[in-house]
């Protein structure tokens, strides 16, 4: 597999509290040796310098013009990577990252998206108690939200519902309380934390199979929101739930997904390494994506 690493640290659509620093803590836990990748990474400017608390009157949104203006370089680089044949492994930043990325491969075909998250990120604006737009990525690549963020180059939606999966949701009674909108309700297929651990990873791997495998689509996106990941064994998030996937199960999905040869890229979001004062979690975050790339599927 031939990889290109894309660092992508914004911190536009959450807040800056050191999810920007994940490139660096994953590089330098060793990601470039363990993943075999020759090529040097892609650094994508930030807007960070222009981070500001306050909605956008227009979009309801923290960030809007310059999560756009970061997002349109980021799309830019996306697009060019696939159309070099280039595996595309996206480092954030927060999840907002998935807006350019999926506007950049929806500009050179028709992509699907596996997305990981312990959250749904199904906020309209008015919704988000935070108006960050890392609570609300998945509405706004699927075509709902302000088209400032939702249009870039005339793309919405970015992925239609029928070709997203989501993957261990377990903020359903939070999403709830703020009034989100319910991704369910939705032609998004959706296993959320209870019903992997009501059917068991296997079955659940097996319908998200025969859903891949139901796709006309050019290739698929896996988004993995580290805080997918047991608090358990991954607390350096901003924003914490109880519960979740152990690192095994997440190799299995990835793995999985990977040996179908059908998938173009990866984004990794969310985890801060200023929560990580050992170093040892984004150790571990870099030996499970070198499982999910190269071992054998168990």
């Amino acid at each position: 597999m031939d990889i290109q690493v894309i660092c992508a640290p914004s911190i536009l659509g959450l807040k800056p509290t050191g999810v920007e620093l994940l490139p660096e803590a994953l590089l330098g836990a060793g990601l470039m040796d363990k993943l075999n990748i020759i090529r040097p990474p892609i650094w994508i400017p930030t807007c960070n310098d222009r981070y500001s608390v306050q909605r956008d009157r227009g979009t309801q949104c923290l960030n809007s013009d310059s999560i756009v203006a970061f997002s349109v370089s980021l799309a830019a680089c996306i697009s060019n990577t696939r159309e070099k044949k280039h595996f595309a492994l996206t480092l954030g930043g927060d999840c907002s990252i998935l807006i350019g990325i999926m506007a950049g491969l929806k500009s050179v075909g028709n992509y699907a998206l596996v997305f990981m998250d312990a959250h749904a990120d199904f906020y309209a604006p008015q919704q988000s108690p935070t108006g960050e737009v890392a609570d609300m990525d998945l509405s706004i690549v699927t075509g709902r939200g302000p088209e400032l963020l939702s249009n870039l180059n005339n793309g919405m939606p970015y992925v239609t519902d029928k070709n997203t999966i989501h993957i261990g949701q377990r903020d359903k009674l939070e999403a709830r309380k703020y009034g989100s909108d319910d991704i369910a309700q939705t032609e998004i297929a959706c296993f959320d934390l209870a019903t992997i651990r009501k059917r068991g990873m296997r079955i659940v791997m097996k319908n998200i199979l025969d859903r891949v495998n139901g796709m006309n689509v050019d290739g698929i996106w896996i988004h993995f929101d580290t805080d997918v990941l047991s608090d358990d064994i991954n607390p350096a998030v901003d924003y914490r739930l109880a519960g979740g996937l152990i690192f095994k199960e997440v190799e299995f999905i990835q793995s999985t997904l990977l040996r179908t040869g059908r998938v173009v890229g990866m984004s990794v979001s969310i985890f801060n390494p200023k929560l990580d004062n050992t170093g040892i979690i984004a150790g571990n975050i870099v030996d499970s994506l070198k499982n999910s790339f190269y071992s054998p599927t168990s």
